[in-house]
């Protein structure tokens, strides 16, 4: 080693103790210049805590069972506040839009958006929910945020299952041959999931037609047949009669129960079926399963000619000769023919032309939702069957 090497080590030495001095140094001094910033750790000693707010509460998770769909449900909370200072709570987030948090009504009646518990008081909080979807477990929560440093939220958390408000079996009540001259009878039977029995307020016909030949009787249901719908807890059982004289073709009606558990409930029951006796269709475009007459969409420019059949049997076959009564839309132009002996002349067969003129006004009967359907209808003379509607579905276009 040389003499400039020898000379140079003491200094090197030095440089770098006084480096590590000063680097370590350097946070420190950084640090006692800077402020520390809100948020970055807060101490919570025995002093603070004793003289702050301190939530308690005695219970977070509700089990309420079944609810019903569109059905509502409550529960009232606790939160005490045991702490020697004053408690604020105020509103969080919920998990969705069918669990809401509410405080007490103030003075005014209106909720509060914060809460202020005085030391050694108590207030309630109000989960409400309410059931949607088809039904299934239900698993919600509600927050409250509070400023006790110890538990600065408090998460409410509600379950349970959520099941029709009612349920018909069957859901149609189905009248697969209803005979004109002596009518039918048909049962549903109506399950409920309230926590109250229902208390059925009116029960109608929709359709003002379909009324007159039809009527509606509640009664109690059976223990037995409650216990045997799952999650049932009440119901009444609903009869429908066909009365004698109702119009030959297609029965669409529905039938619309009112009743309250506590909240009222409107349920709507489909009745569908067939109405026939002495008389009966065919033809091109008969459709026998709709007991409709299906023409489909015609061009004005060219209009539609075709022929149906009415064939009459029975004791008083002899009496039917129909006459048009009504028609809709009023672009059809029905002529009934002469009745001519089927076989031996144990029934006579009727022909019914249907035309739509070309020109005629556009429409549109197609038995859907947007265009109910149009009608063929009939003073037939027969004496159990004094009418007969013939649905018609049918549009005319450009």
């Amino acid at each position: 080693m040389t003499e400039r090497s020898l000379q140079a080590w003491p200094v090197a030495a030095v440089a770098l103790v006084v480096g590590a001095a000063v680097g370590a140094a350097g946070p420190t001094l950084r640090h006692s210049l800077q402020p520390w910033r809100v948020g970055d750790f807060r101490v919570i000693d025995d002093a603070t805590a004793g003289s702050g707010p301190r939530a308690e509460v005695p219970e977070t998770r509700f089990e309420f069972g079944t609810v019903g769909v569109g059905s509502s449900g409550s529960h009232e909370f606790t939160v005490r506040n045991t702490g020697a200072g004053p408690l604020t709570l105020s509103r969080g987030a919920t998990s969705c839009s069918c669990t809401v948090s509410d405080f007490e009504a103030s003075e005014g009646g209106e909720p509060e958006a914060r809460k202020v518990v005085a030391p050694g008081g108590a207030t309630r909080i109000r989960v409400q929910w309410r059931g949607k979807g088809a039904g299934g477990p239900f698993h919600q929560q509600a927050t409250i945020l509070t400023d006790d440093p110890r538990l600065p939220e408090i998460v409410f958390v509600v379950e349970g299952t959520v099941v029709p408000t009612w349920k018909a079996v069957p859901d149609t009540v189905v009248f697969s041959r209803i005979s004109a001259s002596a009518g039918s009878q048909a049962t549903v039977d109506v399950f409920t999931f309230g926590k109250q029995p229902p208390q059925i307020t009116t029960t109608a016909i929709e359709d003002a037609q379909a009324a007159q030949f039809l009527s509606l009787a509640s009664g109690s249901l059976p223990d037995a047949a409650i216990a045997g719908e799952s999650g049932a807890t009440g119901g009444f059982r609903l009869v429908v009669d066909v009365k004698p004289g109702v119009p030959l073709g297609p029965l669409r009606a529905t039938a619309r129960v009112v009743f309250t558990m506590p909240d009222e409930v409107i349920a709507e029951i489909p009745i569908e079926g067939t109405v026939g006796g002495d008389l009966v269709m065919a033809g091109p475009g008969w459709d026998s399963s709709r007991q409709a007459l299906l023409l489909g969409t015609v061009s004005r420019s060219q209009g539609l000619r075709t022929r149906v059949f009415l064939t009459a049997k029975g004791p008083h076959r002899d009496r039917v000769r129909p006459v048009v009564k009504e028609v809709v839309p009023d672009s059809l132009k029905v002529t009934v023919g002469v009745a001519s002996p089927i076989g031996a002349g144990g029934a006579i067969r009727i022909p019914i032309d249907i035309e739509i003129p070309s020109g005629s006004r556009v429409v549109n009967h197609l038995c859907s939702q947007v265009g109910p359907a149009g009608r063929i209808v009939l003073d037939t003379g027969h004496p159990e069957s004094p009418e007969l509607t013939i649905p018609v579905c049918v549009a005319i276009g450009p």
